[in-house]
């Protein structure tokens, strides 16, 4: 299964936002079993350094991050991307960034947020991370 993760979880999952960080923890440790596939984009990597560094040390957020990628793949935000993000429908430029970046995964599930109501108008099927913990489940 393949999943394209949010912001948000990542966050939970990397500054361990009780009580979030119970379901992105579990995602994550599907992902390091290869149980299931994730995708996030490159804009999502930045926002979490961003936020990380106001956590922790520099070095720490970097090396935290560093080894994140050997669990996430990563789709880049392109020019095309942004484009179609500026020209949406969706209410938010940086939702929208996600949800193209989605579009780029082939066989994709869904998109993981805990923002359900920015990603409403997705094309793409989304769940709360414990929804896509019951999909994974009934999956197998």
């Amino acid at each position: 299964m393949v999943f394209f993760l949010d912001t948000n979880v990542i966050l939970d999952f990397l500054l361990e936002r009780i009580p979030f960080d119970e379901a992105a923890n579990e995602i994550f440790d599907l992902a390091e079993n290869k149980e299931i596939s994730l995708f996030t984009s490159t804009h999502a990597v930045a926002t979490c350094h961003y936020f990380g560094k106001k956590n922790f040390s520099e070095e720490k957020i970097r090396t935290t991050l560093y080894k994140l990628l050997d669990l996430i793949s990563i789709i880049s935000v392109d020019e095309e991307i942004l484009k179609k993000s500026l020209k949406s429908h969706h209410k938010d430029f940086e939702d929208a960034i996600q949800i193209f970046c989605a579009h780029k995964i082939e066989n994709l599930d869904a998109i993981v947020t805990r923002n359900l109501k920015d990603f409403s108008t997705s094309e793409i099927q989304v769940f709360a991370p414990e929804n896509a913990l019951d999909y994974i489940k009934n999956k197998k």
